[in-house]
Order: C-alpha cells, then sequence, then structure tokens
C-alpha cells in the first residue's frame, strides 16, 4: 500500500498547495472586487487579519487530525486483526 512518509508528504503538500492558490486568487482580484470593499461590509462583520504564525498553526494542526484519521481508519485495523487472529488461535490451542 501506500508508505506513512509518502502519505504525509502528499497531505503536507496538498495543504501548502491550497494556502497559497487562495492567497493568489485574492491577490490578482480587481482592486472594485475585492472582499472587502466597503460596500459590501456591514457594521455586523469585519475582517480580522490574523498572525501568520496563527495561520500556519492551524494548518499544521489540521494536517495532523486529517493524518490521525488516516491513521485510525486505514492503519490501525491491521494490528486488530492481528490480535483476533492471535486470540483465535489461543482459544483453539486451549480447546
Amino acid at each position: 500500500m501506500f508508505s506513512k512518509k509518502t502519505v504525509f508528504g502528499s497531505l503536507a503538500g496538498l495543504g501548502f498547495l491550497l494556502s497559497v492558490t487562495a492567497n493568489v486568487a485574492l491577490a490578482q482580484m480587481p482592486h472594485g472586487m475585492s472582499p472587502n470593499s466597503s460596500e459590501e461590509q456591514t457594521a455586523q462583520f469585519r475582517r480580522i487579519e490574523q498572525p501568520l504564525g496563527l495561520k500556519i498553526g492551524v494548518t499544521v494542526g489540521g494536517i495532523a487530525l486529517i493524518g490521525l484519521e488516516l491513521w485510525w481508519f486505514l492503519w490501525s485495523k491491521t494490528k486488530a486483526e492481528e490480535l483476533l487472529r492471535w486470540g483465535a488461535e489461543e482459544q483453539e490451542d486451549h480447546a
């Protein structure tokens, strides 16, 4: 199957690609169509600029959680199956 290194590397690359392309798309928008234009803003919602470190931390945390879910559903089951087989063999030996 896939190695852990390959899967985590692919997830990290995908996260980086998505974060870069979103910023490039915003940078290429004409000034009148920017999401921060005054006619689109209301008194209820304001854009809050987040520090770069916080953005990176949230992205890395999200990628780590996605990796944890992939590990849980794809790779942890083999150990459980081995334990079940080992338990079945042990019960046959005692019977």
